[in-house]
């Protein structure tokens, strides 16, 4: 670039093409303002000049020049009243095309009038009050050279009219000195040109600035309804479909518990064992789900209870072994000998410790994954290593904000979406647990959460093994009407209160169940499924059948948990199962109505 192209670009005004009709209307607004002050100011400007030049016959013009802008700003302000009321009408377009060329008009009759005040000065046969009047009018137009800026057309019309015309009126109000006096106007008339210009640019960056800020903000607003919507949405569809996903793991847990009790090979019962522990941790995870939608919408709240936190771990390990082997992945297990016990929320403590495990094992491609347990003062700190990439140090402050993944993570696994230590960042904080890591790029990392230690005898005796909810409840004897309409699920109930000595009858809608009672079948218990295909209120069915059986005792069973119906039954006092149903409770409601047998436990 040239010096001369370098000259013609610093002398050149900012472009506003890029600017909103808003913010040009505010560069307009704001000169239009300062303008309208400098018009106000100018009555006050000629009054000391008055005083100075007394009753001098050759004041009168400068007398006539106050009056005329007091006149003048009299009629400014009543113009500035319709101004600010078509502002609040009109859009900023309009306003813009109406009102920028009156604010011109303004701008070149202001300059006009502060040449026609110099001229009037110079009617004064004292030559220093010429060259006063002159120092007063350079200092004004070096003041509007700041405030009248932001829209430069507006100075510029002012600046031509004013200091411009009286840099020309020198040589006739300063005869002996215009030599001197042109030359050095003409120098002042550059300099505040120039300084014009940077203050418009000042002016114009500042508003590209607010633009280019409300733009990040409302792209920021956009994304986060956007993620909220998912969130919602995914929560939507869970409650939805939690029903259906919860039907054959309901069955399951019923055929599992059916088939252990009715088991008498002794070779198989540590096989039965496992799947009933692997299907409890099932029925665990699948609660677990819901609560994590709940989470990272904010609508969960922690419920302390105490926690051994070997059995979350092994149940965990347990979880997750299978993953491992299938990556070809160590995952080992260091627990300390002894109870360690928390007050906490089982479910979240449960998901956060979760989620680190996933997360290790996701970006640990060889190598192993330890899940471990230390006692330290007055706390036990869960700690997850894993021998993945590690997370570089630029990355630290960044992985528990939700959706932040590295470079490494997209190449490993390009199917996550940045939320798992998100998610147990605010796990972490609703637990009130400590939270950190340590990690080497290319080495591995540790993720540990830190829990202050609970009074052992709040949870009992961890060390022993608590039996499993099906294994040595009392038989029990009666009938009990299941109104389902899965065949599979129904399939399921039948085994299950068969092998625990109950007499169960089936109906899929209240048609069915109606004609078993017209049969005279007299149920002990009724459960009834909320959702039935035929299109009928279960919590309705279940309200019909025990006024015609009174003396039976009813429960509701669903897969659902936001059921606004569901809740007023409960509010009305109704038993409500969630699937899939936890058997001892189950055992509970039923043994609350039926006889128990005399042939011992099931």
């Amino acid at each position: 670039m040239t010096l001369l192209q370098r000259a013609v670009r610093a002398l050149r005004p900012a472009s506003t093409g890029a600017l909103t009709g808003a913010s040009r209307a505010r560069l307009l607004d704001m000169s239009y303002s300062r303008l309208r002050f400098s018009v106000y100011m100018m009555p006050l400007v000629a009054l000391p000049l008055v005083v100075y030049l007394g009753w001098d016959p050759q004041a009168g013009w400068m007398r006539a020049w106050g009056l005329v802008y007091l006149v003048l700003s009299l009629v400014v302000y009543g113009v500035a009243q319709l101004y600010r009321a078509e502002q609040r009408l009109m859009t900023d377009e309009a306003m813009l095309a109406r009102w920028q060329p009156r604010v011109h008009a303004l701008a070149w009759l202001h300059g006009a009038g502060l040449s026609l005040g110099l001229l009037a000065m110079a009617q004064v046969a004292v030559q220093e009050a010429s060259m006063l009047a002159y120092l007063v009018m350079a200092h004004i137009v070096s003041t509007n050279a700041t405030h009248q800026t932001p829209a430069v057309g507006v100075f510029l019309r002012f600046f031509a009219t004013s200091w411009n015309t009286m840099m020309v009126m020198a040589y006739w109000i300063f005869p002996a000195l215009w030599h001197v006096v042109v030359p050095l106007a003409a120098i002042y008339s550059l300099v505040i040109y120039r300084h014009a210009l940077l203050s418009h640019h000042f002016s114009v960056e500042q508003l590209q600035l607010k633009e280019r800020s409300e733009e990040l903000a409302a792209k920021f607003l956009a994304a986060r309804e956007e993620t909220e919507l998912a969130l919602r949405e995914k929560s939507l569809f869970l409650s939805t479909a939690s029903h259906d996903l919860r039907q054959p793991l309901h069955a399951m847990s019923m055929l599992v518990e059916a088939v252990a009790l009715r088991n008498r090979d002794a070779a198989i019962a540590p096989m039965l064992h496992d799947l009933r522990h692997g299907m409890d941790s099932m029925n665990l995870m699948f609660n677990s789900l819901l609560d994590l939608s709940k989470l990272e919408a904010g609508h969960i709240e922690q419920r302390p209870v105490p926690v051994v936190l070997q059995t979350v771990l092994k149940e965990l390990a347990t979880l997750f072994r299978e993953q491992a082997r299938r990556r070809g992945i160590a995952l080992r297990l260091r627990l300390p000998r002894g109870a360690a016990i928390v007050m906490a929320d089982p479910a979240l403590l449960r998901q956060a410790v979760a989620n680190l495990t996933h997360n290790a094992l996701r970006y640990t491609e060889r190598g192993g994954v330890l899940i471990a347990l230390r006692a330290l003062a007055g706390s036990w700190r869960i700690e997850v290593w894993d021998t993945g990439v590690g997370i570089a140090p630029a990355d630290r402050d960044r992985i528990f904000s939700p959706f932040y993944r590295n470079a490494h993570a997209w190449r490993i696994d390009s199917a996550g979406h940045g939320l798992g230590l998100a998610v147990v960042a605010r796990c972490a904080r609703l637990l009130d647990a400590a939270l950190g890591f340590q990690s080497r790029p290319g080495r591995g990392s540790r993720f540990w959460l830190g829990l202050p230690r609970a009074a052992q005898a709040l949870a009992g005796d961890p060390a022993t093994p608590q039996a499993h909810a099906g294994a040595g409840l009392p038989r029990l004897a009666g009938n009990c009407l299941v109104v389902d309409d899965d065949p599979l699920v129904n399939a399921a109930w039948r085994e299950m209160l068969s092998a625990w000595g109950i007499q169960g009858f089936f109906a899929e809608n209240a048609t069915q169940a109606f004609q078993l009672l017209d049969y005279g079948f007299q149920p002990d218990a009724i459960l009834c499924d909320q959702r039935l295909r035929s299109g009928e209120s279960g919590v309705e069915v279940l309200q019909a059948l025990l006024v015609r059986c009174p003396q039976a005792g009813g429960a509701m069973v669903s897969g659902e948990f936001d059921s606004s119906e569901l809740q007023r039954a409960e509010q009305e006092g109704r038993i409500v199962l969630r699937k899939p149903v936890d058997l001892a409770q189950l055992h509970g409601v039923l043994s609350q109505w039926l006889g128990r047998t005399a042939a011992g436990s099931a």
